[in-house]
């Protein structure tokens, strides 16, 4: 029987003892108070020299971002080493024209003394007058304006300076203590400060931990002004907690319409889950029992989820739990997971349909009419072999691990059931277009050097795009001769691998770990990522691919632009190497593939001929060096590739059983 679904919102008193216990004291103030150096909440030190403020746009606080903006936009790499530090009211108030006058500036650049006395004169030359300035009244000796920073002489029986004494009558004469102290530099200011005192306690306390939990992750960027935007927001909805309302109900009640306030509901849509998770965090034995699993609570990154409610029938969607449970814990990919979880849910929706309510009525019968529908819908695609393939696997294990005994012993899927295979040829890209992509010229466009030295690893060391942007930042090895290595994780095959380097991209990967520093990735994402652990996203990475490819113009041989994926790079280094002679073995290695049968693919055929678009052809190379010649001390057999004792394996260079470190030639643009 299953088990009956948790309660959409949880016991407040369940809720509040678990917040009082996780939330340190450090985040239990009603007054949060980050330095602008903070990684998460901090924007870093202003640009401008002895600025304290915390930075918000350019590299500058936002006092010198609008005097930069009111200056006209000059160069922003130059405008913070020649502006004032000071802010606005820090900085001294203009004195007047008359040499060795104290006063502030009343009338015509001079103080109100002098202005009257030029007047009463008939307002003659200005500079013929200010050569013989009469004599006025001035204070005695030190006496100067109260406010701090302020050199001029008092007005008057007033202990401020004329511009001063103005603003204190403009703000309704305060006390002269009170107003001056509102000049002196703020050590803090209001951008830098989290105040949630306007927030009931129990809401209070989920934006503490919710701030705790920002501040230990590292993940991202978090202004105090977006979380005071969202304060301001909820104390406005009155609610008790972030569990009053939904998920969907916070997206579309709170803030104006996107694009406007998008942090701001970013950030409260994950406050909410930040807060599930707190009620929700016993790993599987929470998390099982619901028809959509939030994957963040069971170790995984991101917020990916698994969502199991598009399955109608509940005998058929609890063994599929079951099932993706088993497969997650042996260790299979959640790409994979989810793959079944598709194949299950199409499945699940062909029984509904035809009326199947029970396991024990799955029998053969009922699987040749769905593997006749797949049929119908797909036609030997290759999803077709996909989806017979996870039923097969999810029926073996139901059947092996006795979850439902009432399983039909005929309820099998035979080898004759799959479509026959299509063999395809590699997806390698034509010499023609290699030549565009590997001249210097083009390579150069590259804004961001990253990742011009990604597309040079995918190109010559043939690793897909996820395994070359996750390598670590010490990612180079030698051998006793001294020759590079790339050392990286192969995520399909779940170890860790080398492959032989030419010098050129040695040197280009030295360069990329200066740049680095000390981040452990070679190459950290750009944004949100205050620590620089997380590496560049494929996504990133492949936007920046394809407005390159835009830029260069590259083609194939009918004019038209060239559409491909990193990962057709993998299959031309591995076509170019068959072409060249060089053995299956070897090629084998280099790719570090798990079977021959994986790389005797790319010796069906050679690539098209540049600039012709000839179809592809048998390869006819002639009979190749016996992969016997290789040194017999790899320390992970049987590929040389892979890794266990942190020793490379060595490749016969200079031969035709092995790539050269050399640079290839460079092409030329056709």
């Amino acid at each position: 029987m299953r088990a009956p679904a948790r309660p959409a919102v949880p016991r407040r008193p369940a809720l509040l003892e678990l917040l009082l216990g996780a939330v340190r004291p450090e985040f239990c103030a009603e007054v949060l108070v980050f330095a602008a150096e903070d990684p998460v909440f901090g924007g870093g030190a202003c640009r401008v020299e002895s600025c304290t403020r915390a930075a918000r746009s350019k590299g500058m606080c936002q006092g010198h971002h609008l005097r930069w903006v009111d200056a006209g936009r000059p160069d922003p790499q130059e405008f913070p080493a020649t502006t004032d530090h000071r802010w606005r009211r820090q900085r001294p108030n203009a004195a007047c024209r008359v040499t060795g006058c104290g006063y502030g500036t009343a009338r015509a650049g001079m103080c109100q003394l002098h202005g009257q006395r030029w007047a009463r004169a008939g307002r003659p030359d200005l500079h013929g007058w200010l050569a013989d300035p009469p004599t006025i009244k001035t204070p005695a000796p030190g006496v100067v304006c109260a406010v701090t920073h302020c050199d001029l002489w008092p007005q008057a029986t007033l202990p401020l300076c004329h511009a001063h004494a103005n603003t204190w009558k403009v703000n309704g004469r305060p006390d002269i203590d009170v107003f001056v102290r509102r000049f002196e530099q703020a050590r803090v200011t209001a951008e830098e400060i989290i105040r949630l005192d306007r927030l009931g306690p129990q809401l209070r306390l989920e934006i503490q931990y919710v701030l705790q939990c920002r501040h230990d992750q590292r993940a991202t960027k978090t202004l105090p002004a977006v979380v005071m935007a969202m304060v301001r927001a909820l104390a406005a909805t009155g609610v008790v907690s972030l569990l009053d309302r939904s998920e969907a109900q916070w997206r579309t009640e709170i803030g104006r319409p996107a694009p406007r306030d998008s942090n701001l509901r970013a950030l409260l849509v994950d406050a909410r889950r930040k807060v599930c998770d707190l009620v929700d965090a016993d790993g599987w034995e929470s998390e099982f029992d619901h028809d959509a699993w939030q994957m963040r609570r069971l170790g995984f990154t991101g917020n990916q989820r698994l969502d199991f409610t598009a399955i109608p029938l509940p005998w058929l969607r609890d063994l599929v739990k079951r099932w993706l449970r088993w497969r997650l814990a042996a260790g299979l990919g959640l790409e994979a997971v989810r793959r079944g979880l598709r194949s299950l849910t199409r499945f699940a929706l062909f029984c509904r349909r035809i009326g199947v309510t029970a396991l024990a009525e799955v029998d053969r019968v009922v699987l040749e009419r769905y593997l006749a529908d797949l049929h119908a819908e797909l036609a030997g695609r290759q999803r077709h072999g996909d989806q017979i393939g996870q039923l097969n696997s999810f029926l073996h294990a139901v059947r092996q691990h006795h979850w439902d005994d009432t399983l039909p012993a005929t309820a099998l899927i035979f080898s004759e059931d799959y479509p026959a295979r299509v063999e395809r040829a590699p997806r390698a890209l034509a010499e023609h277009v290699m030549a565009q992509i590997e001249h210097p010229d083009n390579l150069a466009r590259f804004t961001n050097p990253a990742y011009r030295l990604v597309t040079l690893i995918l190109i010559r060391a043939g690793l897909r795009v996820t395994d070359a942007l996750s390598v670590s930042r010490d990612c180079v090895v030698t051998d006793a001769d001294g020759a590079p290595y790339l050392r990286y994780l192969n995520h399909k095959m779940k170890r860790e691998a080398l492959v032989p380097i030419d010098e050129q991209l040695h040197a280009l990967i030295a360069e990329q770990q200066d740049r680095v520093g000390e981040a452990p990735v070679l190459f950290p994402r750009p944004t949100k990522n205050p620590d620089r652990q997380a590496s560049t996203a494929s996504s990133t990475y492949r936007l920046a691919l394809y407005r390159w490819l835009a830029c260069c113009d590259v083609r194939d041989a009918h004019g038209r632009p060239v559409r491909l994926t990193p990962h057709q790079w993998r299959h031309t280094l591995g076509t170019r190497l068959i072409n060249r002679d060089v053995p299956q073995e070897v090629v084998r290695r280099i790719l570090d593939h798990d079977s021959p049968q994986m790389t005797a693919h790319y010796d069906c055929t050679t690539p098209p001929s540049a600039g012709t678009g000839k179809p592809p052809t048998r390869s006819t190379s002639p009979a190749r060096p016996s992969p016997s010649t290789l040194p017999d001390h790899s320390p992970r057999p049987p590929g040389p590739s892979s890794v266990s004792d942190g020793q490379p394996r060595r490749y016969p260079t200079g031969s035709a059983g092995s790539p050269s470190r050399r640079p290839a030639p460079t092409p030329t643009p056709a």
